[in-house]
This record gives C-alpha cells, structure tokens and sequence, in this order.
C-alpha cells in the first residue's frame, strides 16, 4: 500500500495555481522530491501535513486523509523545515525536548530521547548552548534532531544538507541512510542537490508548474536511452573491435584503449567476452552507460515549461 496516495489534488492561492490536478503515490523507501523554484514543492509539503488546505481533490498519508485527519498526520510524521524553527532563549537539547512534548512525551522521557537524538546527530556540548549562538550547521543538525525525535514513521526533510560543509554533508547522508536502511524509516528528500539524491534515494518524483513530470524509480531514471557499456582492454583493441564487428555488435572507438559497445548489457557484454576469449585479450573494465540525473531533470521540466507555454 502506497504511504501517500493523492488523487487529481489542486491548490489555488487566488488566481494562482500552485498545484495543478496532481495524482500521485509514494511508497517505502527514500523519495527524492525535485523541482524547481515555484514548482509547488513547498504547497505540497504544507497540503500532505494540513498546514493548507487544497482546493480541490483527495489525498491520504499513512492512511489518514488530509483534510479530515491533519493532527493524526502531524503525529506520525517527522517534518525537517528549510527555515530556522528554533526557540529564542533555549538551549539545543531544551528545544529538542520541547519538540518530544509536543509529541505528548513526557517531560523527563522527552530530555532523554533529547540527548539520544543530539548524539545520533553529532552534537556535542554545543547543546547546552543557547540556539541563537549556533551556526548555520549546527541549526540545520537541530532541525533535524527536533524532526526526528518522537520516532515518526514517515519523515519530510527540505533541503536536509544545505548550509552543511562537505564533511557533515557527508555526515547528514549517512544519517539518512541509516534511518531508511536500518531503522526502516519512509523518507521524502526535498533538495536541490542532486547528487544527494543520486547517493541515498530509490525513486524520484520531480514536480514542474504544479505537476508531476515524472514519478520513477532512480535506477529506471538513469538508464540510457541508448544503452552502451565503455570496455577497457589490454591489447591489440583493433583485433578485438573487428571480433565485435563479426559479431554485429555496433561500436564507436573512444581511445587507443576503451570503445563503446552499443545495446542491452547483457547481449553486448556477451559479445565482448566471445571477442575477448577469441582474441585473447584482456578486458580491464566494463562500465554500463547511465544518464546523469541532471540531464534528465532538465529535460523534464523543459518539456513541461514549452507545454504550458
């Protein structure tokens, strides 16, 4: 059963459209959520949690619909905000415990899940210091502390590395991928950051003008069109690209040492190694074509940018 299931959903904010007849499902695992600037990501957040209400259409998350049962969703799910959330005049581990009793934790039981979660996040004795004090990464460690605190079963991170250096970047991801690989937690990653989601996300929905354009697994996405793979060898490659030749394969020279072998993965690297085994020479490496999520996201939300046009 889909965690989140919507149905022709519209959200009108005056003559605006910020979302326009959106059906969509999302299911175990790490979402990336892409889109760009204006692209309604941020009316969708707001919509799945209640904090706005949509126009027009249905919606469920974790079973509760999205009008009716708001506070039930707010209570299973853990939202990590773009923006500073914190509380003037508290220290960390305060806020984080603030956060718990929110989620109807009891105050000593809150301060203790506190603690275990600013560990879980890197934090240190820097939680005895005053919030307003902290930087850019150590807020952004807090929004996600304060997220994740009362155990939801779905969390909503926005723009979850942002602000971070490349070592706590690094850092934040592991996090993410030990909740989602250990802990069985259902993530959705709202970023710009592309190559993030190409490490810790299984699908990606990408949004455009208020629309889904594409709603994929991240392994379906990436393949090419035209499928290859680059073969690196060791020896004489023209003896080894005319074996190829006889054997149909089609193949474009890329070095004195590697070419592409155009077709399936399984049909071409099986011509590679009858060509190898007849010419005796030795394969170094076979690498499988992938397109680069950048390419396509680009070229999803063009096509969706000349087609309201």
């Amino acid at each position: 059963m889909p965690l989140i299931e919507l149905e022709k959903l519209t959200k009108d904010y005056g003559s605006f459209r910020a979302i326009d007849d959106l059906s969509l499902q999302i299911y175990d695992g790490v979402t990336g959520l892409l889109g760009p600037n204006g692209a309604g990501k941020s009316t969708l957040i707001k919509v799945l949690l209640g904090l706005v209400r949509c126009t027009s259409g249905t919606g469920r998350v974790l079973g509760h619909d999205i009008v009716k049962e708001c506070g039930a969703i707010r209570t299973r799910v853990g939202y990590m905000p773009e923006d500073d959330c914190y509380m003037h005049g508290l220290s960390g581990v305060e806020c984080v415990q603030v956060a718990a009793q929110l989620s109807r934790f009891p105050a000593t039981e809150a301060l203790r899940r506190g603690h275990e979660i600013l560990d879980f996040c890197g934090i240190g004795q820097e939680r005895y210091r005053n919030v307003e004090t902290y930087s850019t990464g150590m807020r952004q460690k807090l929004r996600f502390a304060m997220a994740i605190v009362h155990d939801p079963e779905l969390m909503i991170l926005d723009e979850p590395t942002s602000g971070l250096d490349p070592e706590e970047r690094e850092s934040m991801l592991n996090r993410i991928q030990i909740l989602a690989r250990q802990m069985n937690k259902a993530i959705i990653i709202c970023t710009h950051i592309l190559p993030d989601v190409q490490l810790v996300c299984d699908r990606v929905v990408i949004l455009a003008a208020g629309r889904v354009t594409l709603s994929e697994d991240l392994e379906v996405v990436r393949r090419s069109p035209d499928p290859s793979l680059t073969v690196t060898v060791h020896g004489d490659i023209r003896l080894f690209t005319e074996s190829l030749k006889k054997r149909g394969a089609r193949i474009e020279s890329v070095s004195d040492y590697s070419l592409l072998v155009f077709g399936s993965e399984e049909i071409a690297s099986a011509a590679v190694w009858q060509a190898a085994t007849e010419t005796s020479t030795a394969v170094r490496s076979i690498v499988p074509s992938r397109t680069s999520l950048e390419k396509v996201f680009l070229k999803t939300v063009q096509e969706a940018s000349h087609a309201n046009s």
